[in-house]
């Protein structure tokens, strides 16, 4: 397995795994497993890799079976969901310390093959994920629908996020969850 940053030639794989798992076009019997709500476009995921060099992805030959994206506040911004975050971070204080749009950074989503669940994949490509963006900022934030246990069981159990707060958008109730970079997984 290779993780890595991905790279322009890296989207078009992307794109084939978020498909499979994306809310708009997984097969309902996948959806009790885990999903991916926001859809993406080319011309996005091109800003991600370029701009903030924010998509991480693991290979099986020319196959990507699982990626995260995280990237600044800034980059995310254009989203209604993203905005209504960055405009509560001074609300909210993790480990001693205020959020900010400078001292933290929004994690997520994160997609992983059902051929590769249950294995090594999610720690590993955390783990790689945050290490890049530990160089960048102090705190990882992100959010799960709860709609969706099963990131949340993944997020909190096995990668030992915490929940700061619990909040409603457009009619969808969310956990938000943080964790300090500085700390990898063992």
């Amino acid at each position: 397995m290779e993780y890595k940053i991905a790279e322009l030639s890296d989207i078009e794989a992307t794109l084939k795994l978020h498909a499979m798992y994306q809310i708009d076009s997984i097969k309902e019997e996948d959806k009790k497993d885990g999903f991916v709500t926001t859809a993406f476009t080319k011309e996005e995921l091109t800003q991600l890799i370029e701009q903030e060099q924010g998509l991480f992805i693991a290979k099986e030959g020319d196959e990507v079976v699982a990626y995260v994206m995280a990237a600044s506040w800034q980059f995310w911004s254009k989203w209604a969901m993203f905005r209504y975050m960055i405009d509560n971070l001074p609300n909210l204080v993790y480990k001693g310390e205020k959020l900010s749009v400078e001292n933290s950074y929004q994690y997520g989503p994160i997609c992983i093959d059902k051929k590769v669940r249950g294995t090594e994949v999610l720690k590993e490509i955390f783990n790689f994920s945050l290490e890049h963006m530990a160089k960048r900022y102090a705190i990882l934030v992100t959010f799960v629908n709860q709609i969706n246990p099963r990131s949340f069981q993944a997020h909190t159990r096995k990668l030992g996020l915490d929940v700061i707060q619990e909040f409603e958008f457009n009619g969808n109730r969310y956990w938000e969850l943080a964790c300090e970079t500085s700390k990898p997984l063992v």
